[in-house]
């Protein structure tokens, strides 16, 4: 069965973007270029939530996206698209298509086929809805070193405590730390 696992940059004090929306804090170098690589080829399809689906088809085929970062754009735009919303009726980024009907049975389906994982990138609501659902395999935070004082926290939007084993920890020479978590189910009601 292949993994759903989750991506998401965070600053040191668990902020997924700042408090004016802003996302210039993230540390970005040859290094985390290069796990990006990897992060992408790991997956062959990208689930993303309506918000984090729309600021990214509007970089990614961009001249810029392309200028600046050629290989993860070439990802970024060739890979299948999930997006997973409630209010859009169309999408025009290519190999995007909107998950209708049940999302727990439309994931679990395509887990279940062959190929390499399902990556979610981003989409924190998405995120900690698929975790509590059961269905996130891995959830993997990069600690960037830098304090926000204020935004938006990773898990603003959970209404219930996700507890989650710690898989491994990679360091970056930037100062950027990789944390790998396993979400561990719910404890049953006695």
């Amino acid at each position: 069965m292949r993994k759903l696992a989750a991506y998401i940059g965070v600053s040191l004090d668990g902020f997924y973007e700042g408090a004016q929306r802003e996302f210039d804090f993230f540390t970005t170098d040859e290094e985390f270029f290069k796990f990006s690589v990897e992060q992408l080829d790991s997956a062959d399809t990208l689930v993303l939530g309506r918000v984090t689906y729309e600021g990214m088809a509007a970089y990614w085929p961009s001249l810029e996206a392309v200028r600046d970062a050629p290989v993860i754009a070439g990802h970024m735009n060739e890979k299948p698209k999930l997006v997973v919303s409630t209010t859009l009726n169309d999408v025009a980024w290519a190999g995007a298509e909107i998950v209708k009907g049940d999302l727990a049975q439309t994931l679990t389906e395509h887990k279940t086929r062959p190929g390499r994982d399902l990556l979610v990138l981003g989409s924190p609501t998405l995120t900690a809805n698929l975790a509590h659902l059961g269905l996130l395999d891995e959830l993997r935070i990069m600690v960037n070193p830098v304090g926000l004082g204020a935004g938006k926290s990773l898990f603003t939007s959970m209404s219930d405590r996700l507890q989650l084993n710690l898989l491994s920890i990679r360091q970056f020479e930037s100062g950027n730390v990789l944390l790998t978590y396993v979400p561990l189910p719910k404890p049953s009601a006695k």
